[in-house]
């Protein structure tokens, strides 16, 4: 008897709202991995079912939502369809090898999120252009799409390791680095931050949630050698003071706002 494939499918809230920001907030807990705009709503992307439906029970009294499974197909052909060039510095991303941009980085769409199209990640590629990376080993936590690893290569690193909880996320910047063979000395592996031993490195780059930085925040700072650097995103405008409080022992010597959101650079001594 043949046995049907079925298709990988992700977990996502639709949500109308006005106020995109509050929500994320409220449901930040849950590891939201990735925000797509629809119109005059947006669709909200969690890690397991699990996590959507308590972000969803949570969210009921503040704004109307549904429970939704996305096809992965689905999400990156429209995606493929949809996506343009994004240049942040002397960086370019394109989503595919049919852009014809010298020395541009292939981010391929899919769940894995990190396209560089979103402001925490553009804010990320930013400040890993303030830093010199010649000859520096790069962790990059919460690595998605494995673009800000590939980026660090592409900027002087001499390493980089990117993890991540996500099997599938994983299974993403695998398939990005096969699309930039230019890419050495570059390792993704799954880990989960809360009990995986982080090494120490010289950058350490963080684009994960409010609720995850101030969890995380002392093993963070812990994987930063001495007189190195931290990178953090993905907390919201009105999150930058808990989080700069739970990375009080490290400088802001650089900070962003963008659309909302926040990137800041840390200096570690």
């Amino acid at each position: 008897m043949s046995k049907t494939c079925l298709a990988k499918t992700y977990p996502a809230l639709d949500v109308q709202s006005t106020s995109p920001d509050l929500v994320l907030a409220i449901v930040d807990d849950f590891g939201p991995t990735a925000v797509e705009e629809r119109g005059d709503c947006f669709r909200i992307f969690f890690p397991t079912t699990a996590a959507r439906d308590d972000a969803l029970n949570v969210l009921a009294a503040t704004a109307p939502a549904s429970a939704v499974d996305v096809p992965d197909e689905d999400w990156a052909r429209r995606s493929q369809e949809n996506l343009q060039p994004i240049t942040v510095g002397r960086i370019t991303i394109v989503p595919n090898s049919k852009f014809s941009i010298p020395n541009s980085i292939v981010i391929a769409p899919s769940m894995g999120f990190g396209t560089g199209h979103h402001a925490t990640t553009r804010m990320c590629l930013a400040a890993l252009q303030e830093i010199d990376l010649t000859h520096a080993f790069v962790l990059d936590v919460g690595t998605g799409s494995g673009v800000l690893a590939i980026v660090a290569n592409h900027l002087g690193a001499s390493r980089a390791l990117g993890i991540d909880n996500d099997p599938d996320a994983i299974q993403s910047a695998r398939e990005n680095l096969a699309l930039n063979p230019d890419a050495r000395h570059i390792e993704v592996e799954v880990a989960d931050l809360t009990t995986f031993e982080l090494p120490r490195a010289d950058v350490v780059t963080a684009n994960l949630t409010r609720a995850l930085l101030v969890r995380s925040a002392a093993s963070l700072t812990r994987a930063v050698q001495l007189g190195g650097t931290l990178i953090l995103s993905g907390l919201l405008a009105n999150e930058r003071d808990e989080v700069c409080r739970a990375f009080a022992t490290a400088a802001v010597v650089w900070e962003r706002e963008e659309e909302g959101w926040v990137g800041l650079i840390l200096s570690v001594d």
